[in-house]
């Protein structure tokens, strides 16, 4: 998940995400997670987790994507967020992409997708993305021991509700 602390200069665009998008949007998803945490035990082969993208992220979620121009004009994604009704199930950016304000601006886009709040869970030790979410309004509202996800490792459920 990503940390953003400074604006982005670029001219990011926002899209829906489109079935090709697979392959592009996994290979951000296993790239981020590599060099965020790369602690975190890999439990599925990079075949299972492009299936899985494939054939449960993409139909069953409300999948976005951030785009950045690159060499010869042609948009590029960069990043992409995933919300089940009031869940946010991913935020992910490439590695060269953080710190830019993207990740603010798929955070944006999952609260427009569910203005009546959103939950999360995140990893205890994934300081970055607990930092990112606490600088956007988030509230730790529980920590588990591992025992809820694939991992095995220890999270947070995190809680965020516009203001009224």
């Amino acid at each position: 998940m990503s940390s953003d602390s400074h604006p982005h200069t670029d001219p990011v665009m926002l899209r829906e995400a489109r079935v090709e998008d697979a392959d592009r949007l996994t290979r951000i998803f296993l790239d981020s997670r590599a060099a965020a945490m790369p602690y975190l035990t890999r439990v599925h082969s990079d075949e299972a987790t492009l299936g899985w993208m494939t054939h449960v992220v993409l139909p069953d979620t409300d999948v976005w994507v951030a785009e950045l121009p690159e060499g010869g004009g042609e948009a590029e994604p960069v990043g992409f967020v995933s919300v089940d009704g009031d869940e946010l199930e991913h935020l992910y950016l490439r590695p060269d992409a953080r710190r830019r304000g993207i990740g603010t601006l798929l955070l944006a886009k999952a609260r427009e997708r569910s203005p009546q709040g959103l939950a999360l869970h995140t990893f205890q030790r994934n300081s970055g993305a607990r930092a990112f979410y606490e600088r956007h309004g988030f509230t730790a509202v529980e920590f588990d021991d591992g025992s809820r996800n694939e991992e095995n490792e220890p999270d947070v459920r995190y809680r965020w509700s516009p203001a009224v």
